[in-house]
């Protein structure tokens, strides 16, 4: 599987994944506009060039080389030996194995920092997920209302 970080020019990969009712069903509820996900595209942006791993990565078919979907690490910048692992997958990607990949990839990146705990935050009902963090030796810390949506959050030392 080829991976890299998101670059100025991934603008339409990043918006394929974000304003996709069914990707983002278990993550907001509900599809990304164009002009908020250009502002969040942004920000990505800004912590990719800031940090050397942690940031956003665009994942694509090992063969076809077609985008499949995005990666994360991002560092909690109030408790620095923490990050947050997270993946979003486009649905012809759904059930392909290419979630559990996704998601080893980010924890061998977290593995070249100095990251102590890495967090995973899921909707408590997307079981596919919670299947796969659980695999990779995640654990459940918390269930409940996270910002109005229905949160669960795993964590793997």
């Amino acid at each position: 599987m080829f991976y890299r970080k998101f670059t100025v020019n991934d603008f339409p990969l990043y918006y394929q994944l974000v304003s996709d009712k069914s990707v983002m069903a278990l993550i907001t509820e509900r599809a990304i506009p164009e002009e908020e996900a250009k502002i969040n595209f942004q920000k990505l942006l800004y912590r990719n060039e800031t940090y050397n791993v942690f940031g956003s990565y665009a994942f694509f078919h090992p063969e076809a080389e077609a985008f499949i979907g995005l990666g994360h690490l991002t560092v909690n910048e109030r408790k620095k030996e923490e990050a947050e692992l997270g993946y979003m997958l486009l649905p012809d990607a759904w059930g392909k194995g290419y979630g559990s990949k996704i998601a080893g990839i980010i924890l061998s990146l977290a593995e070249q920092t100095n990251v102590k705990v890495v967090k995973a935050i899921i909707d408590p009902t997307n079981i596919a997920s919670k299947k796969i963090l659980i695999k990779l030796g995640f654990t459940s810390e918390w269930i409940g209302d996270m910002d109005g949506l229905p949160g669960e959050v795993l964590r793997k030392e």
